[in-house]
């Protein structure tokens, strides 16, 4: 284990590098033999479990229900919206054939050019258009409406460059879908679902965001607005890390999704869509790991105590075992998830070193010596700190320490974002600074063109226009022009 850490890069050197090699080295995601795909881990599949577990509950609470639509939504269904399909168009994968056969070598099979489909089926990028088409048939009346779903499940995005959790071809995520009798019902639904995705990322994730509205350019395809949540990694780099949006009636429309209103009247559905994937994870590592591993949230760690005992002997270690049994068993009674690793396969030098590189949370270390004190050796991940605290109580003491370690991770990161956001009033100022990286708060005239020109020259793009940013008007940094707001720049994953 020493060893795999010595071989990992370290963040100052290349901290894109060092990601991938801590994604592999934690366990938590390795390449698939399926160009752009990976496999998800055990131990990062635990992770992505408890978010989708606190994600689902949160969904539950605010009135949606989760359900499924297919995998493969056909053709013709993508054309009948067109932003929609001109956003996707590039990244989809479409399924022609239904059938192999063996080849006249028999040393392999190919597609039988007798089962093409009459019509071709796409695995779906996103599910607007299918759910959709879904809706016709529940929709009649006002008393239908409105509609809260939720589906859990995986998408395919042709992407050309991928890196795991980040940007992947196939990835994992949840997609709400929502219809409504009101535009006023529908937006409001999009900021709800934006203000559950903050908060989950701020007190679970212990990821600080930004909550704003994306300019047209970066709107999502088919939507009248789009929300989002934008984070920056300790790089400097901005991550989009969940959005929302405002659908209006373009999906009704598309689908012929009608309903009767109060007065009798027959009008188009009002929509909402929002999501967030397992792009999380990426958040996760990047905001708060360090050259050691993985630092994990305690809210979001799959073991949030280690127990590591040294003894010499069966009897020292059975004398350990009758101390840790009862503080395992009050520490899981207060919800907290506690894993004793007494195997006798690996030093505890070794467990030291792989509990750290896997983020988890507390280290409890207990030996003949602690026993007779009555004291046990703490170590907590974030500051590596270590110091030694009486066995009576211990349950109590951890419990607020989880507490302490998730409020200091995040206030770490708050920091961090607030020392690399700064306003800039100039182009030629914005080109300097955008080269360190950061949040960059600046004022724009508003079009796409000038957007479009930054974008060109410097790779930064427009994050997003935040909903409790500075409302003072000024003059555009790149054409002198009235501004509204200012808004944030940035070079982003």
């Amino acid at each position: 284990m020493a060893k795999e850490l010595k071989e990992m890069t370290k963040r100052a050197d290349n901290y894109s590098q060092w990601y991938n090699d801590l994604v592999v080295k934690a366990d938590l995601a390795e390449q698939s033999a399926v160009r752009g795909c990976m496999v998800i881990k055990p131990y990062g599949y635990a992770i992505w479990e408890k978010m989708q577990q606190q994600l689902d509950k949160m969904f539950k609470e605010t009135g949606h229900v989760n359900a499924y639509f297919p995998l493969l939504i056909p053709k013709s269904f993508l054309s009948r919206e067109a932003e929609h399909v001109e956003g996707f168009a590039k990244e989809c994968a479409v399924v022609t054939h239904y059938r192999l056969r063996t080849n006249a070598t028999h040393d392999g099979v190919e597609v039988d050019p007798s089962a093409k489909l009459e019509e071709e089926l796409i695995i779906r990028p996103t599910s607007e258009t299918i759910i959709w088409n879904t809706y016709k048939n529940w929709i009649n009346s006002y008393r239908d409406l409105p509609i809260l779903c939720n589906q859990w499940a995986n998408v395919f995005r042709w992407e050309m460059r991928t890196r795991m959790f980040l940007r992947t071809a196939e990835f994992l995520w949840q997609e709400g879908h929502t219809a409504h009798a009101t535009a006023e019902e529908a937006q409001e639904e999009a900021i709800k679902m934006l203000n559950v995705y903050a908060d989950f990322a701020e007190k679970y994730m212990a990821v600080p965001v930004v909550k704003g509205v994306k300019s047209a350019n970066e709107r999502f395809a088919g939507a009248l607005e789009t929300y989002t949540i934008e984070a920056m990694m300790q790089d400097g780099k901005a991550l989009q890390s969940g959005t929302s949006h405002f659908l209006g009636q373009n999906f009704a429309k598309a689908f012929d999704v009608k309903f009767l209103n109060r007065e009798n009247q027959l009008e188009y559905v009002w929509a909402s869509s929002w999501g967030v994937s397992t792009r999380l994870m990426g958040a996760l590592i990047m905001t708060h790991s360090d050259d050691n591993g993985l630092v994990l949230p305690p809210h979001l760690a799959p073991i949030q105590v280690v127990i590591i005992p040294i003894y010499k002997n069966a009897e020292q270690l059975h004398a350990i075992r009758e101390k840790v049994d009862p503080i395992v068993a009050e520490l899981r009674k207060a919800g907290i998830s506690v894993k004793f690793d007494d195997a006798d396969n690996k030093r505890p030098g070794f467990k030291f070193a792989d509990y750290e590189l896997k983020g988890v949370p507390v280290r409890l270390v207990l030996g003949a010596r602690d026993i007779e004190n009555g004291t046990v050796e703490i170590m907590r991940r974030d500051t590596l700190e270590k110091h030694s605290a009486p066995l009576e109580g211990i349950a109590q003491y951890v419990e607020k320490l989880l507490e302490d370690i998730q409020e200091n991770i995040y206030q770490n990161a708050l920091k961090q974002r607030e020392s690399m956001t700064r306003e800039v009033n100039s182009y030629d100022e914005f080109k300097q600074e955008i080269e360190k990286g950061g949040f960059l708060l600046c004022h724009w005239d508003g079009t796409p063109e000038t957007e479009e020109k930054i974008k060109e020259e410097t790779k930064a793009t427009i994050r997003c226009i935040p909903l409790d940013g500075d409302k003072t008007p000024g003059k555009c940094m790149v054409t002198g022009k009235p501004s509204a707001q200012r808004v944030i720049f940035a070079r982003n994953y």
